[in-house]
C-alpha cells in the first residue's frame, strides 16, 4: 500500500460523508445532458441510459463525478453567476466530501459501489459551454473518473461514504 493510501486509510474515518445532489446522463455522444432522480449504477460498464455504458467495459470512465463546491469555482474562474451542472457534462454532482481526497479510493453511493480512477481534465467542449477561458476556469476542479465496482440503485439524496480498506 502506497504512503498516501495509508495517510488516508488512517484519517478517512473522520471524513464526512457527502450528499448525491445530481445526476445527469449522456443518452448519446454530444447529446444534450438529461437530468434524473435515480439510475441503476452497472458493475464495469457505468450508469444505464449513459452512452458510455457498455462503450469502454471495464472502463476506468465509466462515470464522471464533480463537486458543488468545484462549481462554485468554475463559476468564479469563468466570470459567471453561475453555472448549471449538465454544463460540465459530468454524470454525477456531490456535496460536501472533499473529492479528490477520494482519487484511487473506493466509495459507496446508496447500494454502488465506484473505485475513483483519475481526475476528469476538461476537454476543448468546455470553452463552448463556458466561453473563452473555460477550460482554464476548471483547472483542478474538473472532478474525477469512476469506475463501477458493484450494481446498484443510486438517487438523489444518497450519502457518499468512503470504504475503508483495513488490509
Amino acid at each position: 500500500m502506497s504512503v498516501q493510501r495509508q495517510l488516508f486509510a488512517r484519517y478517512a474515518r473522520d471524513l464526512p460523508s457527502g450528499t448525491l445532489t445530481w445526476i445527469g446522463l449522456r443518452p448519446a455522444r454530444r447529446a444534450d445532458m438529461v437530468a434524473v432522480d435515480a439510475v441503476r449504477a452497472l458493475a464495469s460498464l457505468g450508469l444505464e441510459g449513459d452512452h458510455r455504458c457498455a462503450k469502454t467495459p471495464g472502463s476506468g470512465r465509466q462515470v464522471t463525478l464533480i463537486s458543488e463546491e468545484f462549481i462554485a469555482q468554475i463559476a468564479h474562474f469563468s466570470g459567471r453567476p453561475s453555472v448549471l451542472p449538465a454544463m460540465l457534462r459530468r454524470n454525477l454532482v456531490v456535496r460536501g466530501i472533499n473529492l479528490n481526497a477520494l482519487r484511487h479510493q473506493r466509495f459507496r453511493i446508496g447500494e454502488a459501489e465506484f473505485a475513483a480512477t483519475a481526475l476528469c481534465h476538461p476537454c476543448r467542449r468546455m470553452e463552448v459551454a463556458l466561453g473563452e477561458g473555460g477550460v482554464a476556469a476548471m483547472l483542478g476542479h474538473g472532478g474525477l473518473c469512476a469506475r463501477v465496482e458493484q450494481s446498484g440503485a443510486i438517487r438523489v439524496g444518497d450519502a457518499i461514504e468512503v470504504i475503508i480498506d483495513e488490509s
